[in-house]
């Protein structure tokens, strides 16, 4: 039976003038699936950088497994972020190791699973990697930490519709949901739906619903980016 393994309570974030996140308060089970969905600088990835304790907020409180979030978490939480954060000059296999030795909880077995699943040139430096490449070796290091939560920002940016859809296969093959909560933030909100459970909808930094995807359909009979839309107006 999952409990609720994250909570935010009326959490805003500031950056200097800029209001990135107001006011957000829900509350996030284990065991599921999670979108964070909403247009570009809706304030997705403030929250990702807020549950990963990152950032600190402004004002609110953000719970993990029943601890208020103070700072990073690496023993709860492994974050995917949207930008390159890679050493360039390692090679696939290398990198692989490095993050081994970086974290205790790193399933190395599962991470040359992948990466013979996802067909990764082993010995090839992330540098010369094709954006396609370097975007599974991210999925490759995320989902081989034994953490609760897994948190990806943008996992299918910039990549085109054949290496989407070869990285959302990998995603559910190797998501263990029995031990483990995915939360993605994305705008290839379509691409993405059959594989959600729940979704969270930002607007302007502010929290506009927080929805069962199955409910949508059966009470809306609409897809998730048509609700979307209608939720946003």
């Amino acid at each position: 039976m999952s409990h609720m393994l994250v909570k935010f309570q009326h959490v805003s974030k500031k950056y200097a003038r800029q209001v990135a996140l107001q006011d957000v308060s829900f509350e996030l089970p284990s065991g599921k699936i999670i979108g964070l969905i909403g247009v570009n600088g809706s304030g997705k990835s403030t929250m990702l950088k807020l549950m990963a304790g990152m950032i600190r907020p402004s004002s609110g409180k953000i719970i993990m497994n029943e601890h208020e979030i103070n700072g990073r978490i690496p023993e709860q939480v492994a974050f995917l972020p949207d930008g390159d954060e890679l050493y360039s000059f390692y090679t696939v296999v290398e990198t692989i190791e490095f993050f081994s030795s970086l974290y205790g909880d790193f399933d190395k077995k599962k991470a040359y699973e992948m990466l013979t699943f996802m067909e990764l040139p082993r010995d090839q430096q992330v540098k010369s990697l094709s954006k396609g490449n370097k975007g599974r070796l991210k999925i490759i290091l995320a989902l081989s930490r034994q953490v609760p939560l897994l948190l990806m920002d943008e996992p299918l940016s910039g990549l085109d519709p054949l290496v989407r859809s070869s990285i959302i296969k990998s995603l559910i093959s190797f998501i263990d949901i029995e031990k483990q909560t995915i939360i993605m933030s994305t705008h290839e909100v379509a691409e993405i739906e059959p594989l959600l459970d729940l979704v969270v909808l930002i607007h302007n930094g502010q929290l506009k619903a927080v929805q069962e995807v199955e409910q949508i359909r059966l009470t809306s009979s609409l897809s998730l980016v048509e609700w979307m839309k209608e939720t946003t107006k």
